[in-house]
């Protein structure tokens, strides 16, 4: 019995923990709207999205059922073997959860805890069909037609919001366009009552009858009077609104994402706090099932009783709402997570965190072909007067980080879309996942709003088709490990349990800590963009420089020696090399962004000098990636006049990079005709080694491959000194200009 009480111990200890990683990843969903359209300062939608939770809280009593027959049939399992399930589930969700917020990635707390329970009773049922005589089969153990239904009802959901959420967008903004400000007066009450009625129905009428709080009575006024009540709520909300637009021209949008925030708050405490505290309140009820039995043993009582009514405690509720607020307010995570979905839906062009892949280019190419055959049909008329209704605001707003990445009119129609599809779920005891309605809502109107343009479309589908994969991932990852952990419960008793107790908070502790080292090397990076840019802008080059230097020269040794794995690895470099350079370049739109640094005379060099670091990097991978395919294909090494001619090359070559470091590092520009001295006697080298070669193949003394090759390198070798010439001439032009 001691480990069964140290169990329902451990499982609200990981609830705690639960609720703080499960916010700091579903932030996202209610916060993503206001803050990216910056309808209201941070703590401003603090306080709202903490009024939404406490009432959320309260009206989340009717999802508790899933925790306990939701997945699997209790009648076939017993007492000690549910407990045992229950632990596995709430490692696995912390686990799983705080490492997605680690990677700064929203996922599902629901398909977590979904597949989690799916995964540990499936464990236990296998261990059951096993090891138990009299088992029965093992999907008699699982609640095969509810499971299937969430299941279904998830994946569902997510074409459900991306096509609702475009569709209402589009007409939304053919209505009132982007410059709806003229429009509001016409418009504006009539949109805001209509949302602020939906958002009363959804989440008062539809969800107050499952308070733990309400009167059979309460809710017998509340179903007779429905429609009085909303139509009251349309017309005193319209007329209000109406009101505070003309006497004191308040943004009616703006009202509707402060409520409709609170509202998306309120529907995801109400669908999630099963997620974080089902399973604990399902292991107590469990606790007390045994304890009223009367048995001493609990591998022989059954526990058909879960199938029972469920009616939680309120108390317990509005704690778990106060921890879910106070891991709101500090929780740093939850800021990663929001910044994500907003850069994926954010209106202008910038910085794109997710690179390109296949799928995203075949399907921008898809849209744009689609676009043109659906342009021959359009008359050219009407297609003007639609785009013309599509043309985004131009802000006033120097400074790139102050401007919101949406209107207000897009972040209402994210708010009462999801709201809605939430809400629906609730009523209809489906733990739709908060994190795939809000997110794919936001997706959907940011592609009807045409913020997916031809420069950002196809790293914003790949980072979308990033984040749903994710989802996947956690479904695959939640249900195995969940079946893992329960096995080694079942197996290890309470030994294992403070073994993974201890892991446990070991992963939490070092996410934590990496987490904060993340931001602080973020912070320090901008610090230096800041109040140091052109120090900063040297080191970088002179860390690509020795790089490029120290790959180069050891490639032209691993070449003589012929040895594949060596070459391999320096193909890997320089990779490496490239793909950083070509990250470097990508910032430079955020670069010339950034407030306080002014690029007026400095700009244009300072693009010339990323732009010669890429083609640098681009000759060393031309130098050794042939290299790679001769050894590879098992070409003839070179001959001894070919290796004696890079080693020639490779000794000029080491003085002059040891000068170009020298001038980088020392800022000495007047050495730098020394330099160019040097680059001219290089340039001559090479071209003697050039003709000696060209000598070698008339007379036919070196195979054609390896000849070839020694060709190509020597005229890589040419640009690669040409580029770096270009490099430093457009830095210190940078550098007296900035």
């Amino acid at each position: 019995m001691l480990t069964f009480y140290i169990i329902i111990i451990v499982l609200f200890l990981l609830s705690f923990t639960s609720l703080i990683v499960g916010v700091s990843n579903d932030a996202v969903n209610f916060l993503n709207p206001a803050v990216g359209s910056k309808a209201a300062k941070l703590k401003t939608l603090f306080i709202l999205v903490s009024i939404g939770v406490i009432l959320g809280a309260v009206f989340s009593n009717g999802m508790m059922e899933i925790a306990r027959k939701g997945i699997f049939n209790p009648e076939h399992f017993y007492f000690d073997e549910v407990m045992f399930i229950f632990i596995a589930v709430m490692f696995t969700n912390v686990i799983l959860l705080d490492a997605y917020n680690t990677l700064g990635l929203p996922t599902s707390t629901t398909v977590s805890l979904v597949f989690a329970l799916l995964g540990a009773s499936v464990g236990m049922a296998l261990i059951k069909t096993s090891t138990q005589d009299g088992a029965t089969t093992l999907m008699s153990y699982i609640n095969t037609s509810k499971a299937l239904a969430i299941i279904f009802g998830i994946l569902f959901s997510i074409a459900i919001a991306f096509i609702t959420g475009a569709f209402i967008q589009w007409l939304a903004r053919l209505l009132f366009t982007f410059n709806y400000e003229s429009k509001l007066k016409y418009f504006g009450a009539l949109f805001g009552g209509i949302s602020i009625t939906v958002i009363i129905y959804f989440m008062l009428i539809k969800g107050v009858k499952d308070a733990s709080f309400m009167t059979d009575s309460a809710r017998e006024y509340i179903n007779k009077h429905t429609a009085i009540i909303l139509c009251l709520s349309f017309v005193v909300s319209s007329i209000v609104l109406e009101i505070l637009y003309l006497l004191f021209r308040i943004n009616v949008f703006r009202v509707v994402v402060l409520v409709g925030t609170m509202a998306l708050a309120m529907a995801f405490a109400g669908n999630d706090l099963v997620n974080f505290i089902g399973v604990p309140l399902a292991g107590l009820a469990s606790i007390n099932i045994y304890i009223e039995s009367g048995l001493g043993e609990g591998s022989l009582l059954a526990m058909g009783a879960l199938s029972g009514p469920v009616q939680a405690n309120m108390y317990i509720l509005i704690g778990a709402g106060f921890i879910m607020i106070f891991s709101l307010w500090f929780s740093k995570k939850a800021r990663s997570v929001i910044k994500t979905s907003i850069d994926l839906s954010r209106q202008g062009e910038g910085h794109e965190r997710f690179g390109s892949s296949l799928l995203a280019r075949q399907i921008v190419r898809f849209a744009v072909n689609s676009s043109k055959a659906f342009g021959t049909i359009v008359p050219d008329a009407l297609q003007a007067r639609i785009s013309k209704r599509f043309e985004p605001k131009a802000y006033a707003i120097d400074n790139v980080d102050d401007r919101p990445a949406f209107d207000l009119l897009r972040a209402s129609i994210n708010l009462i879309v999801a709201s809605i599809l939430i809400a629906l779920g609730t009523s209809l005891k489906l733990p739709l996942s908060t994190t795939y309605v809000s997110f794919m809502v936001a997706m959907s109107t940011s592609f009807a709003d045409k913020a997916w343009g031809r420069e950002s479309a196809v790293y914003r589908i790949t980072g979308v088709l990033s984040v749903i994969g994710g989802w996947f991932i956690t479904a695959i990852v939640s249900f195995v490990m969940a079946a893992l952990i329960l096995v080694v419960v079942y197996f290890g008793g309470l030994i294992s349990i403070v073994i993974l107790v201890v892991f446990t908070v070991f992963f939490f502790v070092r996410s934590n800590l990496m987490h904060r080292k993340r931001n602080l090397e973020q912070e320090e990076v901008v610090a230096s963009i800041s109040n140091s840019f052109t120090e900063e802008t040297k080191d970088q080059l002179l860390q690509f420089t020795e790089r490029i230097n120290l790959n180069l020269l050891e490639s032209f040794d691993n070449i003589c020696d012929f040895k594949f794995k060596k070459i391999k690895k320096r193909l890997q470099k320089s990779l490496e090399i490239e793909a950083d350079t070509k990250a470097y370049k990508k910032r430079i739109y955020h670069t010339l962004s950034i407030t306080g640094i002014s690029f007026e005379n400095s700009g244009v060099y300072y693009v010339q000098m990323i732009d010669y670091l890429r083609e640098t990097s681009d000759c060393l991978k031309y130098i050794i990636e042939p290299a790679f395919e001769h050894v590879s294909n098992n070409h003839k090494e070179l001959s001894k006049a070919q290796r004696e001619s890079l080693r020639k090359l490779g000794g000029p070559l080491a003085f002059y990079f040891n000068e170009y470091s020298s001038v980088l590092k020392n800022d000495s520009f007047e050495d730098l005709s020394r330099l160019n001295s040097m680059a001219t006697e290089l340039i001559n080298v090479i071209s003697a080694l050039r003709s000696e070669q060209i000598k070698r193949i008339r007379s036919k003394n070196d195979p054609t491959s390896s000849s070839l090759l020694l060709i190509n390198i020597l005229q890589e070798s040419e640009n690669l000194i040409g580029d770096l010439q270009k490099m430093i001439k457009a830095y210190i032009q940078f550098r007296v200009s900035f």
